[in-house]
């Protein structure tokens, strides 16, 4: 006698095959069957960490199943059900998968590159990649050559190895590298480090003061107690030198001079770019406005020129580093005055005598955002290295104001004290400048015949600003000597590179920051607010300090 036909009965489960990852495909076996089955039918379910609490996943009953987000953190079995003539099994359960994972994403940086090495010419610098997800495979590397501030970097072509040998190209200049990382689901955006310092040659460095005055600067050695190293005479600048500024990578010096506008019939202005190596004047424009404290941008290649304080209009012409020819303007605040472009190139910052707010523009955008409104019309002013705070002087006002850039609301207003009636300025505090490392600025207090200095390290954290020293000085009072129309002596602070030194215009003090010591007394720099710092190796410039002192804390 014939058994009679039974259901499938299972004697081994399902199994499922493939990678617990998203947008992988699992696929089911069956497992082991009594009855010869002829069709099986399947159910995925969707489980907790652990395989328990398993729901069934609606419309998933093929043999496949494609992962999708959902299933992310989850575990997944497949419930098989056997059928023959003599009918269906119970549902046999496979085990549980591993823990499904994410999609693979491409890298994203989490910790930028880094360069170690000595920034010196003949010297090999070495990159590491930095910090990223996505567990990278590969990582392409490619070195940029930078201005002294880190702005204005361009490819350095064929170099796309993890080192690079610096070259006499890279001397004056700072160095970037550009990592993208790789891995199975593609790469990421370059991460860029931060700029390595000027590279150096293989000489030593001499750091030189110039000191300009109307139709001479005066050259003095900062490493040698400050001995008179050359006077330069300029002629053409006899009209009054309005600012100056320094492009290390192309040796050369401008000198804003005449006129600053109609208002005081003062008539308009010039530029002068003299070649500090060959020590010859490259040209000399005539401008149709009036002039005054402009700046070189960090690329060398254009010059940021005010139309005047004693002109409306609030223009800042643009100017070819090459010929001097005017390639656009900027509309900024009224009474154009004073100019810093910043060490990274993104802003130019824009300083109007009869305006209340001070103007940053973005070199990249063409967008100007103010700040302010201040406690007066803006005077000397300097910013930190990351654009984020501006250190403001005003008119009327003995004492300086801290402003966010990024929102352009004050933040702290220092007062230094009074005005009295009768004061023959008209600021007190005509000079401000911020140490390197931005842990203090230092302000002219011309009612006291002081500099005061002040520690600024916390106002980021919403800490005000504490007095930490006074140090007397001797000018701030009379005439420059020799000059032609902008004469009185109400002061101006400048910073060297290294933080070391405070040059106060109008007065003549060279101020050691560490010590709050005058450690000596320069005369042309009592008859003028115009110096500024040229670094120099190999008998190239290789960095200079600008007008004021500004912070470098990216």
């Amino acid at each position: 006698m014939t058994a009679e036909p039974q259901a499938p009965t299972n004697t081994g489960p399902p199994t499922i095959a493939g990678t617990a990852q998203q947008g992988q495909t699992l696929t089911a076996s069956p497992g082991s069957w009594t009855g010869s089955p002829t069709v099986y039918s399947y159910e995925w379910k969707r489980c907790g960490a652990a395989g328990g609490s398993c729901v069934p996943i609606p419309l998933a009953t093929g043999p496949t199943y494609l992962l999708t987000e959902a299933d992310v953190g989850r575990t997944l079995r497949v419930a098989v059900v056997a059928s023959n003539a003599a009918g269906s099994s119970a549902p046999a359960s496979s085990a549980h998968t591993e823990v499904v994972t994410a999609e693979p994403q491409a890298p994203t940086n989490t910790g930028p590159p880094t360069i170690a090495g000595t920034a010196q010419q003949g010297q090999t610098l070495t990159a590491s990649p930095g910090s990223w997800t996505g567990s990278p495979t590969e990582y392409s590397y490619e070195w940029k050559r930078c201005g002294a501030a880190g702005g204005s970097c361009k490819t350095i072509e064929g170099a796309l190895a993890p080192t690079y040998l610096l070259t006499e190209a890279d001397v004056g200049r700072t160095l970037r590298v550009a990592v993208v990382a790789s891995n199975s689901a593609g790469s990421s955006e370059p991460a860029t480090s931060t700029p390595t310092p000027v590279v150096t040659g293989n000489g030593a460095v001499q750091h030189l003061e110039y000191v300009v005055q109307d139709g001479t600067t005066s050259v003095y050695d900062i490493d040698h107690e400050f001995t008179l190293v050359k006077t330069i005479s300029l002629p053409l600048t006899s009209d009054e030198v309005r600012g100056v500024s320094v492009a290390p990578s192309t040796h050369t010096m401008y000198i804003m001079h005449g006129g600053d506008g109609p208002m005081n019939g003062s008539g308009n202005g010039s530029v002068l770019a003299y070649d500090l190596v060959s020590e010859k004047v490259i040209w000399n424009v005539e401008l149709s406005t009036g002039i005054d404290s402009g700046q070189v941008s960090s690329d060398g290649e254009k010059l940021y020129i005010p139309t005047g304080e004693n002109t409306s209009s609030g223009i800042w012409n643009v100017l070819s580093t090459a010929n001097g020819e005017v390639i656009g303007t900027i509309q900024g605040p009224s009474g154009a005055h004073n100019t810093v472009a910043s060490n990274d190139g993104r802003y130019v910052y824009l300083g109007g005598r009869a305006s209340n707010v001070l103007d940053a523009y973005e070199t990249a955008t063409a967008e100007v955002r103010s700040i302010g409104p201040l406690i007066g019309t803006e005077r000397p002013f300097t910013v930190n290295g990351s654009n984020t705070l501006a250190f403001t002087t005003a008119t009327n006002f003995d004492g300086f104001q801290i402003s966010s850039v990024t929102t352009g609301n004050v933040l702290f207003t220092v007062s230094l004290g009074e005005i009295p009636i009768g004061f023959p300025f008209t600021t007190a505090s005509h000079g401000i400048a911020l140490s390197p490392d931005e842990r203090q600025v230092y302000v002219i207090d011309a009612v006291n015949k002081v500099v005061q200095f002040w520690d600024v390290s916390r106002v980021k954290e919403g800490v005000a600003p504490t007095q930490i020293g006074v140090v007397p000085v001797a000018g701030l009072s009379g005439n420059e000597n020799a000059c032609v129309y902008d004469c009185g002596r109400g002061g101006w602070l400048q910073l060297s590179l290294d933080g070391r030194y405070l040059f106060v215009g109008d007065s003549g003090e060279v101020i050691d920051t560490a010590t709050r010591e005058v450690i000596t007394t320069l005369a042309t720099l009592a008859q003028t607010k115009k110096s500024i710092e040229v670094d120099w190796q190999n008998g190239v410039p290789i960095a200079t300090s600008g007008r004021t002192g500004v912070g470098y804390v990216p």
